[in-house]
């Protein structure tokens, strides 16, 4: 059986975008899954992401990592399955979807989303780093001499030891640049190595750097290797709401497998 796929890409952190309001796709077939994200024999994805009907909501997203498990939050990800929506003529430029971590407000202007994120209330203060959940869970640390880091050794050393265990933690490495802007290299769990952006990894690390007094501001530049996002929140008595994850989310290319 053929089944059209469309791929996404947000800041360079791309995605297989499958329609599954018929529920054809096979969500069992976690080897299927993930050949089709492998790069040489498949086609090449950080994730694969599957749209699907919702009850009261406009749709439901589906994540799974390259890897072929499903998975925590994916912030790319849901500003990507925003713009393949409207692609598909199910919203205008507002909507609401449900994802593994509860309901997210989105909104699309020409190829740039806006994704609210859920709210921040537990930030853990390390002397070497911090430790957030911003719908995945984030170890946040600075890096003077990022460019030459190697993020996937380091990364996986972090993201495999302890406090983290089995079920790990995404790494991100940042450096500042200003007031106002960080420039991040991040390790993704399920991935398995460095991804050219990680949308909740920006967000972890805007409030991170926030919270540990590297910046006063409340909108958040964040230079990744796939371009740059910006993260906008509030302060509350304990940690942070009306968070925004903004970007451009654009489709790459339309197939059949």
């Amino acid at each position: 059986m053929a089944i059209t796929f469309y791929k996404y890409q947000g800041t360079g952190n791309d995605f297989i975008m499958i329609d599954n309001r018929s529920l054809l796709f096979d969500k069992n077939n976690t080897r299927r899954i993930a050949l089709l994200c492998d790069r040489r024999f498949g086609i090449g994805a950080d994730g694969l992401i599957l749209l699907e009907n919702h009850d009261t909501l406009d749709f439901k997203m589906v994540y799974y990592n390259s890897d072929g498990n499903e998975s925590s939050m994916c912030g790319n990800g849901g500003r990507c399955i925003t713009a393949f929506a409207k692609f598909l003529g199910l919203i205008d430029t507002s909507t609401s979807f449900e994802a593994i971590d509860g309901v997210h407000e989105s909104v699309v202007e020409n190829d740039v989303v806006r994704l609210k994120m859920n709210d921040v209330e537990t930030i853990q203060v390390f002397e070497t780093h911090l430790f957030l959940n911003t719908g995945s869970p984030h170890h946040v640390q600075l890096e003077a001499n990022l460019e030459s880091l190697d993020v996937k050794t380091k990364g996986a050393a972090i993201r495999y030891g302890e406090p983290y265990g089995q079920s790990g933690s995404n790494v991100n490495f940042v450096r500042k640049l200003d007031a106002t802007t960080f420039k991040v290299r991040t390790y993704e769990r399920g991935v398995e190595d460095e991804t050219l952006s990680c949308g909740t990894g920006v967000t972890a690390v805007a409030i991170a750097m926030h919270a540990s007094g590297e910046t006063n501001a409340n909108s958040v530049n964040l230079e990744t290797p796939g371009g740059t996002l910006t993260v906008t929140f509030d302060k509350k008595e304990e940690g942070y709401t009306n968070i925004w994850l903004i970007g451009k989310a654009t489709q790459v290319f339309k197939g059949t497998i």
